[in-house]
C-alpha cells in the first residue's frame, strides 16, 4: 500500500517558533530523494535550506511562498511507497490506514540535528475538491481528527492552517466570518489578529501614486530589532573612543601580502583588528564574559567566540568565528573572508549565529569614522571599527600625514568597569597603532 508521510516545519535553531516561506522548490507529481533541498525557508536567525528525509513523490505542497508557518506545521505531503495502492493521502495520513500513534510519532521524526517534534500532522480541507461520488462512510476506526469547523455561510469551509486554528480559538475569533487574504483565500495569522482587534484603526490601503509603502517587520529585521531594544534597556551601556596611527599597521600589511603564507589570502585591516581583540582580551577577561541574571553570576568564558556584524539584504547578522583566539593572523583572514562572503548570500547557518562572547562591528567599510554600538544581548562589549583616513598627525614633534583610524568601546557597566574598558580600548589601540607590541603580551 502507499505510505504517506508529512514534512514538518522542525525547529532549525534554538527557540525557533516559525520561520517564513521563501521558496518550495517542489511541486504535485514530483520525485524526491533522501536528503533533497526541497524548502527554503527564513527564520530569525538565517535563510535555511530544508532537506527531506524520505525519497517517494510529492501529493501535496501546504505552504505557500509568503506565509509565516509555526514550528510544526506541515509544509509537503509525500508518498514514501508511490508502487503501492491508490489509497488517498487523506486516508493514509488521517483515516483507518494511519499508523498507530507511536510508529506515527516515529515515522515523522525529522532529520538529525532539527530536534524531535510531537506535533500531530493535520490535513487541512481544501475548498472546492473535485469528487466523483459521494465519500463512502468510513469502517469502524480509531477516531478520525476534529474537522475544520464549517461556516453557516452556503457550507463553506474556512480554509486555515492548524496553529492558525488554534490561535483563532485562543482569540475568540470565529473563521467561518473571515474571508483569507493569502491566495486560495487561505486565512493567516495577520487576518485572525487583524479581527481580533475590531477598534484599531485599519491602516489605508495604498492609493495610485502614494509616496509611501510598507513592508512587515519579520524575519531577521524583526529578531535583530527585538535583541537591539532588549540590550539597550537591559544592559547599561558605557562607550568610549581612541584614535590612532595605524600607518604601522598598514605597511606591515603590504610586507605581509608578499609573504608565503599569505598568498591566497585576502588580508583585510579587520583581520588585524579580529587578531588584536583576541590578544587583548587575555590581559581584560571582563570584556569577554556574560552576565548570568537568573543563576546572579558572572560567567567568564576561556574562549573567544567572535562575532562579526555583517550587513545583508536581509538585515544585520553577526555570525561567529569559533574559537578565534586559537588562530593565527592568516587563519582569521581566511575564517573572515568566508564568514563575510557567506553572511551575505543569506547562507550562515543557524548554530553560527549563536553563543558569541564579543563582537567587532566595522562601521569603516561605509566610510564612516565611529560609531556608538549596540552590545549584542549575552556579551559585555562591542568593538566599532572605523574607516582608516589620511589625516594630519605628530610624529617626533613634525606634521606629517598618517593613516589614522577611529575606534569606539562599548560594553556593559554591570561587567566591566571604566578602567578595564578603558584598558581593553588601549590595548586594541597600542596593537594596531605598533603591531610588534604583540611580542609583549
Amino acid at each position: 500500500m502507499p505510505e504517506y508521510k508529512q514534512f514538518l516545519l522542525a525547529d532549525t535553531a534554538e527557540g525557533l517558533t516559525e520561520a517564513e516561506i521563501l521558496n518550495v522548490r517542489v511541486q504535485p507529481g514530483d520525485e524526491v530523494t533522501v536528503n533533497q533541498i526541497v524548502v527554503e525557508v527564513e527564520t530569525a536567525k538565517a535563510a535555511v535550506e530544508l532537506p527531506i528525509p524520505w525519497a517517494g513523490v510529492i501529493t501535496e505542497v501546504l505552504a505557500e511562498p509568503g506565509a509565516t508557518v509555526e514550528v510544526g506545521a506541515p509544509l509537503l505531503t509525500v508518498d514514501v511507497d508511490p508502487a503501492g495502492s491508490s489509497a488517498s493521502p487523506a486516508q493514509a495520513v488521517n483515516g483507518s490506514s494511519a499508523p498507530a500513534p507511536a510508529a506515527a510519532e516515529e515515522e515523522m521524526k525529522p532529520l538529525v540535528g532539527y530536534g524531535s517534534k510531537t506535533t500531530e500532522a493535520r490535513r487541512r480541507p481544501r475548498r472546492g475538491a473535485p469528487s466523483a461520488a459521494p465519500p463512502a462512510a468510513p469502517p469502524a476506526a480509531p477516531a478520525a481528527p476534529e474537522p475544520a469547523p464549517a461556516a453557516a455561510r452556503g457550507g463553506y469551509v474556512p480554509l486555515a492552517k492548524p496553529p492558525v486554528r488554534k490561535l483563532a480559538k485562543d482569540l475568540g475569533v470565529d473563521l467561518s466570518t473571515l474571508t483569507g487574504s493569502a491566495d486560495g483565500g487561505i486565512i493567516t495569522r495577520e487576518d485572525v489578529e487583524r479581527a481580533a482587534r475590531p477598534a484599531a484603526p485599519a491602516a489605508p490601503a495604498p492609493v495610485a501614486g502614494s509616496r509611501e509603502r510598507r513592508v512587515p517587520v519579520k524575519g531577521v529585521r524583526k529578531a535583530t530589532a527585538q535583541a537591539m531594544v532588549s540590550s539597550a534597556f537591559t544592559a547599561p551601556h558605557v562607550t568610549e573612543f581612541l584614535t590612532i596611527d595605524v600607518t604601522p599597521m598598514m605597511e606591515l600589511r603590504e610586507r605581509l601580502k608578499k609573504h608565503p603564507d599569505f598568498a591566497g589570502v585576502k588580508l583585510t585591516p579587520l583581520a588585524f583588528a579580529a587578531k588584536a581583540v583576541c590578544m587583548a582580551v587575555k590581559r581584560t577577561p571582563d570584556v569577554n564574559a556574560t552576565w548570568d541574571e537568573a543563576a546572579g553570576e558572572i560567567v567568564y568564558k576561556d574562549y573567544v567566540h567572535l562575532g562579526i556584524a555583517a550587513a545583508t539584504p536581509r538585515g544585520l547578522v553577526v555570525p561567529k568565528i569559533r574559537d578565534a583566539d586559537a588562530m593565527s593572523l592568516p587563519e582569521l583572514a581566511r575564517a573572515l573572508d568566508q564568514l563575510t562572503t557567506t553572511a551575505r548570500e543569506g547562507k550562515t547557518p543557524p548554530a553560527d549565529m549563536v553563543n558569541g562572547t564579543i563582537t567587532i562591528t566595522n562601521v569603516g567599510v561605509f566610510g564612516v569614522d565611529t560609531g556608538t554600538p549596540i552590545i549584542n544581548p549575552g556579551e559585555a562589549a562591542i568593538l566599532a571599527f572605523g574607516a582608516i583616513k589620511d589625516a594630519p598627525w605628530v610624529v617626533d614633534g613634525q606634521l606629517a600625514v598618517r593613516k589614522v583610524l577611529q575606534l569606539s568601546l562599548s560594553f556593559d557597566h554591570r561587567l566591566v568597569d571604566g578602567q578595564q574598558g578603558s584598558q581593553f580600548l588601549a590595548d586594541v589601540g597600542a596593537l594596531l597603532a605598533d603591531p610588534a607590541m604583540a611580542i609583549t603580551y
